[in-house]
C-alpha cells in the first residue's frame, strides 16, 4: 500500500519536473555498461549521495526516502535503509566520525537524520514549507537549503554527535541579489557547501545560474562571478576547488576559487556517456561518484556514474 501510494506521488512529481525543464534536451545517455556505473537496483527515482567511510556511500530514493549503501571498489550497492512512510530523499552528507546520515526532505519541509551503523531514523526536524534541498555539514552542525525561498536552516550537531532540539533551529535570512524573489515556477537556492574554514557558505542558485558566497552570521550574499552555470545542481568544495553538478546539461564543471570568494574560472568540464541528469556528487580521492535523476524516465534503473575529479 505504502508504495502504491508513492509511485502515484513520484508520478506527480515528474510531471512537474517536466514543467519546469525545457523542451529542448540533452542527448540521452548511453545504456550503463562496464566498472564505472553502479546500478541502485530497485531505485525508482533518485537524487542525492553522500560519502561515507573509505569507499562507502549513500544514495537516496528521492519519492520515497529510502537510503541505498553501496562501494565504488566493489561497484555493487543495495537498499539499506527502509524510511518511514511519506518521507522523501533529496540531498545528504554523511558524519562519518558519528555515524549519522542527515538527510534534505525535499517538499515535507524536513530534514531526516539516520543512523549509518544501524540504519535507524534518529531525528526528525521541521523546517519550512518550500523545497529542502541541500545540506553540508560544518564541525558545530548542519545547514540545509530551501529551493523555494531565500532562507537557509541550521541544525546544531556537537562534535560528539549531540543533535539539537527542535527548538534549537536557526532560520537565516539571505539578503542581496541571492535573496531577490523567484520568478514562478523556478528552483532558487540548491547545492550547498562550506568554505574559508567553515565561515562561510557557497550556495548554488539554479535561477540565476549562479554561486553565492553566503555570511552565515549575517546572511549577506554575494556573486561569486564567473560564467553563468546553467542547470547547477549539487556541488561539493574542496579548498578552492568547486565541483558543481549542471544536471540537464549532462556535465560536472571544476572551478577554481580566487582567495577571496569574489570570481571563479572554468578548470575543466568533466562529462561520461553514462550522465543521464546528474544531479549531486560525492568525492573518494580522485574519484568523483554522481547519481542518475533520470528525471525523464523515472522507471528504468537509476545509476552511479564514476569519473575523475581531475582532468
Amino acid at each position: 500500500m505504502r508504495r502504491t501510494a508513492q509511485r502515484r506521488t513520484a508520478a506527480g512529481f515528474i510531471a512537474l519536473l517536466a514543467l519546469l525543464l525545457p523542451t529542448a534536451l540533452p542527448a540521452m545517455a548511453s545504456p550503463p555498461s562496464g566498472d564505472d556505473v553502479i546500478v541502485l537496483d530497485g531505485a525508482k527515482s533518485a537524487e542525492g549521495i553522500a560519502a561515507g567511510k573509505e569507499t562507502t556511500f549513500y544514495a537516496g530514493e528521492l519519492m520515497t526516502g529510502d537510503i541505498f549503501r553501496g562501494d565504488i571498489r566493489e561497484g555493487k550497492a543495495k537498499r539499506f535503509i527502509d524510511a518511514p512512510e511519506g518521507r522523501m530523499a533529496v540531498g545528504m552528507k554523511a558524519d562519518v566520525r558519528n555515524d549519522l546520515l542527515f538527510v534534505a526532505g525535499g517538499s515535507k519541509g524536513k530534514a531526516y537524520v539516520y543512523n549509518t551503523e544501524t540504519g535507524d531514523a534518529v531525528k526528525e526536524y521541521d523546517l519550512a514549507p518550500g523545497f529542502i534541498n541541500d545540506v553540508t555539514l560544518t564541525p558545530d552542525g548542519a545547514w540545509f537549503t530551501n529551493s523555494a525561498a531565500p532562507e537557509l536552516y541550521f541544525i546544531p550537531v556537537s562534535r560528539e554527535g549531540k543533535l539539537g532540539k527542535a527548538d534549537d533551529v536557526e532560520t537565516l535570512k539571505v539578503g542581496g541579489e541571492a535573496g531577490e524573489p523567484l520568478q514562478p515556477n523556478q528552483f532558487g537556492f540548491n547545492g550547498i557547501a562550506a568554505a574559508e574554514d567553515d565561515d562561510v557558505l557557497i550556495v548554488a542558485h539554479t535561477q540565476n545560474q549562479a554561486l553565492y558566497a553566503v555570511d552565515r552570521d549575517t546572511g549577506e550574499s554575494s556573486r561569486i562571478k564567473g560564467p553563468d552555470l546553467k542547470f547547477v545542481d549539487g556541488i561539493l568544495v574542496k579548498g578552492d576547488t568547486v565541483w558543481a553538478v549542471q544536471n540537464m546539461a549532462n556535465k560536472i564543471s571544476r572551478l577554481e576559487l580566487c582567495d577571496d570568494l569574489s570570481s571563479f574560472t572554468v578548470e575543466d568540464v568533466i562529462t561520461s556517456k553514462h550522465f543521464d541528469i546528474p544531479t549531486t556528487v560525492a568525492r573518494f580521492g580522485d574519484t568523483l561518484a554522481a547519481v542518475n535523476a533520470q528525471f525523464m524516465r523515472p522507471a528504468s534503473p537509476h545509476e552511479v556514474v564514476l569519473v575523475p575529479a581531475w582532468d
